[in-house]
Order: structure tokens, then C-alpha cells, then sequence
């Protein structure tokens, strides 16, 4: 996921709101598949990983990671 943010916000808040938005709206469109295979209360885990990329331009960012290999349903 490539995301640009205002550096005023906190990464943290920032990355809580994701997760928070994110889980909200694919419990809602998903529940009832959820609710059959997920127990728990929470979708996401605590932890997250960030990197900053400096030296390339946007443009090759957004190739890169448009050319990752999708994952395996």
C-alpha cells in the first residue's frame, strides 16, 4: 500500500485510523463470511511496518508496487 499523509499527523494515529476504518468497512461488507471462519473481536493485529523511500520518484514507487505478485486465496 502506497499512502502519502500529511506530516502534521501522527504515523501512529494515522495508522490506527486505518486500521479502524479498514476493519469497520470489511466487517460490514463481509460479515456474515467473517462471522462463519473469524472468531475474534478484532481483525487487525497491534503491530504495522512503515519505510520511507527517498532518492526515486513517486512514479516508480507506484510501478513497484503495482507489480507486486497479489496473494494466494
Amino acid at each position: 500500500m502506497l499512502v502519502r499523509y500529511h506530516p502534521q499527523v501522527e504515523l501512529s494515529k494515522f495508522i490506527a485510523n486505518l486500521k479502524t476504518v479498514s476493519s469497520r468497512l470489511i466487517r460490514k461488507e463481509f460479515g456474515d463470511h467473517f462471522s462463519q471462519v473469524y472468531r475474534k473481536p478484532v481483525l487487525w493485529t497491534g503491530s504495522y511496518f512503515v519505510a520511507s523511500c527517498g532518492g526515486v520518484t513517486i512514479e516508480q514507487i507506484k510501478k513497484y508496487v503495482e507489480q507486486q505478485a497479489t496473494p494466494e486465496l
